[in-house]
């Protein structure tokens, strides 16, 4: 048994040391450009530190194989079986260290990992060539030589050791098929924490080069590829040409005059952005809720400013996170912060606020791994990030992170330290899954939801002690709150995923900052969570052209529509016209009309053009 073992951990501690020697590599090759950034040898030191647990991750994808083979070999054990072992690990070396190489070749210009794209370059592998300054390309050539040299050499010298059956009794065979199994799944998936591993468990650094290199190359190319394996070669959701798509969206977003409602009585407020995990606009009695579920909010709603036409455009809080910092609508099949290489282009609302000389924060009492949230967040360049590790141990939680009321009453304290004017932002987990928040459950109805809407219940009280705490402390007066939901969420009306009715959010702005003449008024234009941007950056007369795709929701002429998605369809509203639609098995794309409009072709049109358009944005190179 112990021999069993001993040549399957050997295996794997070779891709640890492999994985490292890679990345070592790629740090010296750009030392310039850890220099001119000014970034510290010891601060480079800490990618080998952050990047373990991925490595450790990918290591087990790679050992599914050779544990198989080793299993085999307990039992029978030809000579033959130890060359295939070796080939295969040859191969494996081959390949990981030519991406590695290739990681060095594009990151001057594509200041991005690997991704899906590689595939694209294969069938026209006279492009690589070509593209590349020949001293450069004979330089990448001779590191991945050596690299793959060296890697090879030391497997086989000190790590690799051929399998002999000769004294390895049958019950060791039997206890390493066993015990090696749950182990190798353990490891790949990163643990037994609910949420499996991504490459925000590598992202620690401002600085954005230190991140991409902690990152696995294997595991990020995996999962760019996998994200985007039906749409490597063309965009799935292209209806027409794109010179006429790109038009249809300039007429949507383009107004007769820019210009907007001043609704603050400043143009620097603090701003505290509080994100609802699942909250439907069903949980909200003025946006046509029972009532009873979130008092606190309805008498927030009497003094500031509600929107009662408000759509989430993703399911997902990694999609709603784009859509609020980063002006992006979500979009079928996969979402944009899960690609490091994608959503590094984004403009980012965090960015705008830093120009401005805001200090800013991040609070959020769970893990933020999930979605890839984390490296999203840190590409934001938020001053301070607190998830549910940087709390104060003795704070309580959940199963799934420290409870609402704990992560606001820490943050209401914790803002007394921030230089003003200040940008943060807090993202509650209470409304999610299992609902263990330590609160009476009051509401006795509510059917398959009842969990839901006490949940929601519980959170609503928190945010009320939360907003009583702060009108005690001296930034209160110059403070802008906004409240909205990262998505919606099944209801106890339980509408269909593809309605309007499912995707409905709740926006809410309140505070001393609003003029006292909107205080207790409603906004009913149509619009998404990634209008805030456009919106926030009018009301403080800044250009927001670089949020492409979000629109101020208090300019009087800006557009009267919105748009969500579904997993493999999208939903449009555009005045009072309502579509949906999806993709059908056997005649493409099935069209559903709630509310026909007399020139529907004109607003199918919109509908498809937007979502050709979102998705091809989200292609781009």
């Amino acid at each position: 048994m112990k021999k069993l073992f001993s040549l399957f951990i050997r295996q794997l501690v070779f891709w640890i040391v492999l994985f490292n020697f890679t990345r070592l590599v790629f740090l010296l090759y750009y030392s310039g450009i850890l220099s001119a950034e000014g970034i510290k040898v010891t601060e480079a030191s800490e990618v080998f530190i952050h990047a373990f647990q991925l490595d450790l991750a990918t290591a087990c994808y790679f050992m599914v194989f050779p544990f198989l083979l080793l299993l085999l070999q307990s039992f029978w054990s030809p000579a033959w079986l130890n060359i295939i072992n070796k080939v295969y690990s040859g191969f494996m070396i081959f390949v990981y260290t030519l991406s590695a190489a290739g990681e060095m070749g594009i990151y001057a210009e594509w200041k991005t990992k690997l991704t899906y794209k590689i595939i694209k370059y294969f069938s026209h592998p006279s492009e690589i060539y070509n593209s590349a300054e020949t001293g450069t390309f004979l330089l990448l050539i001779l590191l991945f030589t050596m690299m793959f040299a060296a890697g090879f050499f030391s497997y086989l010298r000190w790590f690799y050791r051929d399998f002999s059956r000769e004294r390895v009794p049958f019950w060791h065979s039997l206890i390493f098929a066993v015990i090696t199994p749950p182990l190798l799944f353990v490891g790949l998936r990163g643990g037994v924490q609910q949420i499996p591993i991504n490459q925000s468990q590598s992202y620690f650094s401002g600085h954005n080069i230190l991140n991409l290199a902690a990152v696995n190359n294997a595991f990020n190319l995996y999962i760019s590829i996998f994200e985007n394996l039906g749409n490597i070669r063309e965009n799935p959701f292209r209806f027409m040409d794109n010179s006429k798509s790109a038009g249809i969206m300039r007429d949507l977003y383009s107004v007769t005059k820019d210009t907007t409602v001043s609704v603050l009585s400043t143009s620097r407020p603090n701003i505290v952005l509080l994100i609802m995990e699942s909250w439907s606009a069903d949980l909200i009695y003025e946006l046509g809720g029972e009532a009873g579920i979130t008092p606190r909010f309805s008498k927030l709603a009497k003094e500031g400013i509600l929107f009662n036409s408000m759509y989430a455009s993703g399911s997902r809080s990694e999609q709603g996170m784009a859509c609020i910092f980063g002006g992006f609508p979500a979009h079928p099949i996969s979402s944009i912060t899960v690609q490091p290489d994608k959503f590094v282009k984004l403009p980012s609302l965090v960015s705008e606020m830093k120009k401005l000389n805001y200090s800013t924060a991040f609070y959020f009492g769970g893990q933020l791994i999930y979605g890839n949230i984390k490296s999203y967040i840190i590409f934001n360049g938020f001053d301070q990030i607190m998830e549910g590790e940087n709390f104060p141990s003795s704070i309580p939680r959940g199963k799934l992170g420290i409870h609402d009321e704990f992560s606001l009453g820490y943050m209401v304290n914790d803002l007394e330290k921030f230089r003003q004017p200040f940008f943060v932002s807090l993202f509650t987990v209470s409304t999610h899954s299992p609902w263990d928040q330590p609160f009476e459950k009051p509401l006795k109805w509510g059917g398959n939801e009842q969990e839901y809407i006490n949940a929601a219940y519980y959170t609503d009280h928190c945010l009320g002690e939360f907003i009583d705490k702060a009108r005690k402390k001296p930034w209160y007066p110059n403070t802008l709150f906004i409240v909205v939901a990262d998505h919606s969420h099944n209801s106890y009306r339980n509408w269909h995923p593809e309605s309007r009715e499912y995707h409905k959010i709740p926006l809410l702005m309140f505070g001393d900052v609003i003029k006292p003449e909107f205080r207790g008024s409603v906004v009913s234009k149509l619009g998404n969570q990634h209008d805030l941007a456009a919106t926030i950056l009018s009301q403080m007369g800044l250009p927001h052209q670089s949020f492409k795709y979000s629109k101020d929701l208090f300019n009087p002429y800006s557009g009267e529509f919105a748009y969500y998605t579904t997993e493999d369809g999208a939903g449009w509203l555009h005045g009072s016209s309502y579509y949906t639609f999806e993709t059908h098995p056997y005649i493409g794309y099935k069209w559903s009309s709630f509310s026909p409009a007399t020139d529907s072709t004109k607003i199918i049109n919109e509908a498809k053009a937007y979502l050709q358009e979102v998705f091809g944005n989200y292609l781009k190179d």
